[in-house]
């Protein structure tokens, strides 16, 4: 796609939006982690709301995974309607994730994985790409909702990318959602922890950028 095409789709309503939310998105998450400022807007929590957090996070995650998974089904049946109401769905999961989510981070402290090497090493791993995806995927994902919110069936189908889209955030954030749902059961189920809380991780996140452990 030639930088033309690109500052085309960005002057678009539904691309000048996906920028806007996308920045919005972003700066929440990174403010949680980075900005003193934003994290006092949260109220701390013990370490048992944490880690009813963490279950509840893991739950709304797993049902999303479903309701990707009926999406793409219907899509590929030509059910459109059902299609369209599986991925609202999915979006609005999200957005309860991110409700629990802030929160936990902010006032709740930080979980560190313990166990033997191996399974570290492949906890490190799948964190990590959970993670680059999770970040990735938020543009992408919020184009194609917007497409379709804004666009007709026929304009959907011949006259915007929304198909092709589609198949690239869904195919990331499905994994991501995947990954996550695994690394929180290998850190909260499978092997033990360690417990960092809100005001240390502040610390350490002013002298170091960590990788964020979204489990």
């Amino acid at each position: 796609m030639s930088a033309a095409s690109v500052r085309a789709r960005l002057s678009e309503p539904a691309g000048a939006l996906t920028v806007l939310l996308t920045v919005v998105g972003y700066a929440a998450v990174g403010g949680v982690f980075l900005v003193p400022g934003f994290q006092a807007l949260f109220p701390d929590l013990t370490r048992e709301t944490v880690d009813l957090l963490a279950h509840a996070i893991a739950a709304v995650n797993t049902v999303t995974i479903a309701t990707l998974s009926l999406g793409w089904y219907w899509i590929r049946n030509g059910e459109v309607r059902k299609h369209a109401a599986a991925m609202t769905t999915s979006f609005v999961l999200i957005l309860v994730f991110l409700g629990m989510y802030l929160p936990k981070v902010a006032g709740g402290g930080t979980k560190y994985f313990v166990g033997p090497d191996p399974a570290y090493y492949a906890y490190l791993v799948m964190l990590a790409i959970h993670i680059v995806l999770s970040v990735v995927s938020v543009p992408v994902v919020l184009y194609a909702l917007l497409l379709g919110l804004t666009h007709t069936e026929r304009e959907l189908r011949n006259e915007v990318p929304h198909a092709r889209v589609g198949r690239i955030a869904a195919s990331a954030w499905l994994l991501s959602l995947i990954l996550g749902v695994v690394t929180y059961l290998l850190l909260n189920h499978v092997y033990d922890s360690t417990f960092e809380a809100a005001e240390t991780a502040a610390e350490t996140a002013s002298v170091l950028l960590p990788l964020v452990p979204v489990v």
